[in-house]
């Protein structure tokens, strides 16, 4: 299994951000494959994406914790993908975001830390404007 990390500091408050991140529907914002999350109840959501010119759907699963500010998530299928975050407040209006992906796929270079990276600058920049508009 190969494990991807990466942390990130943001201009938001960490309860913000992470209620931006715990909400499913948000997911196609911030992760370019993805074109839909729907949350089924509980733990699931049904998920599609465009990877690598084929469209895919299936059922991921994700476990928010507003009290600790940590989420896990994963989805079925041979890739065996799932991982982790959390967000720490380090000062008023500023929050640390750490992530880790887990898969027991290898890809080539460092597509999937570059790509982890490119997603990371994306979220915390569309939940920063999103509660710039909201004040």
């Amino acid at each position: 299994m190969t494990t991807y990390t990466h942390t990130a500091e943001a201009d938001i408050p960490a309860d913000t951000l992470f209620g931006f991140i715990a909400e499913p529907r948000n997911l196609p914002r911030y992760f370019p494959q993805m074109t839909a999350a729907e949350p089924e109840g509980g733990e699931q959501v049904h998920v599609e994406a465009e990877v690598h010119g084929h469209h895919v759907e299936g059922e991921a699963w994700v476990r928010p914790d507003a009290e600790r500010r940590t989420l896990e998530w994963g989805a079925e299928g041979p890739d065996d993908y799932h991982g982790e975050l959390q967000v720490e407040e380090v000062a008023p209006g500023r929050s640390r975001l750490t992530i880790s992906l887990h898969s027991v796929r290898e890809a080539k270079g460092d597509e999937v830390q570059r790509g982890l990276e490119e997603t990371v600058a994306v979220l915390t920049q569309t939940a920063a404007a999103d509660d710039r508009a909201n004040d």
